[in-house]
């Protein structure tokens, strides 16, 4: 019984720490953003707002900031200024996304 007992103590600190160190990597916002913007370009390309050369510029920019969060999360955590960074490119590429689908070109 005392054995069980020290396992769970031991499990309950382990999934705390593991918890403490995820949440320093994990923005589920930045995720959201980053599959809306995926499904607007495929909604894009679906619906033929989006020309082919169009949707794979946004597809390509929004690769970047994939592998600029990648790279970003590397060390294990993610600062302000690098959310704040990766929030930026976001908000620029969502601009270019809504650009693009309403401009006159048309598939």
């Amino acid at each position: 019984m005392k054995r069980l007992g020290s396992i769970l103590i031991t499990a309950a600190l382990m999934l705390m720490v593991g918890g403490v160190v995820y949440a320093g990597t994990a923005d589920p916002g930045i995720q959201d953003r980053i599959e809306d913007q995926q499904q607007r370009i495929d909604q894009g390309i679906a619906s033929g707002e989006l020309t082919r050369a169009e949707a794979d510029r946004m597809q390509d920019n929004l690769n970047r900031i994939k592998a600029d969060e990648a790279r970003l999360k590397a060390d294990g955590k993610l600062t302000p200024r690098e959310r704040a960074r990766l929030n930026k490119e976001l908000d620029h590429n969502s601009k270019a996304i809504y650009r693009k689908k309403h401009n006159p070109r048309r598939r």
